[in-house]
């Protein structure tokens, strides 16, 4: 039995160093580099709606007065991105106004004027020019307004007046910066200028006939808005 086991240990001992011998030998592999996130597209194709908060004032040569006035409104529109940076669209805005001329303005024979813009609306084209997230547009088109709200009174009696029109329509300019800040999302800062021309009194008391203001709307706005179809396919990649 001894002489067994000492033979089956021998065996062991010669057999395995020759079985090493014919084991293949260990292969390392490289590990595969990080795998890096595919760079955000951007695309500002697309239909939105949204909403906005501001502020409207004038320069002061209108009845509404040099005051600010608070607003807010709703926004919706198109924009389509080509060549492969240039965003352009079109765009319908209406705005809600509050507050009214403040005293109005009182001429030299008594009577008192005052006047109250409360909604102002555009239709406008948008051109701009975006990098990455970000936006930079400038609109324009056509503007429209509720009415004047014109008033006239003498010593607090209202009296009778005539204009030469309500220049409910007009023109609008402006520019402004808009940022993604997340996915369907994105925010904007915007300023805006309205004007509906001049309206000049044609009949009335004898201190007003004649004189003639200005219809123009100074607006700051910050919105935001929800795009459909963030992130599809568009030319550029940043």
């Amino acid at each position: 039995m001894k002489k067994f086991l000492l033979g089956t240990v021998a065996l062991a001992a010669f057999a395995g160093p020759a079985f090493a011998a014919d084991m293949p030998a260990r292969t390392y592999t490289k590990a595969p580099p990080p795998v890096t996130a595919p760079a955000l597209v951007y695309n500002w194709t697309g239909f939105y709606i949204g909403g906005h908060v501001g502020g409207a004032f004038t320069d002061g040569t209108n009845l509404m007065g040099s005051d600010a006035r608070f607003l807010g409104g709703v926004q919706g529109g198109f924009d389509d991105q080509f060549a492969p940076n240039w965003v352009m669209g079109v765009e319908a805005q209406y705005s809600w106004l509050t507050g009214g001329s403040n005293n109005g303005t009182l001429f030299p024979g008594g009577t008192l004027v005052t006047g109250n813009t409360d909604q102002l609306g555009s239709v406008t084209g948008r051109l701009g020019y975006t990098w990455g997230p970000a936006l930079l547009y400038a609109k324009g088109g056509y503007a429209w307004r509720d009415s004047t709200n014109i008033n006239a009174t003498v010593g607090g009696v209202a009296t009778a007046f005539a204009t030469d029109g309500n220049h409910k329509d007009g023109y609008t300019v402006g520019a402004g910066l808009e940022y993604m800040f997340a996915p369907n999302w994105s925010a904007k800062a915007e300023y805006q200028y309205y004007n509906f021309g001049k309206t000049t009194f044609t009949a009335g008391p004898p201190d007003i006939v004649g004189a003639s203001f200005r219809n123009d709307e100074h607006t700051v706005k910050l919105g935001v808005n929800y795009r459909f179809g963030w992130g599809g396919p568009s030319g550029s990649r940043y």
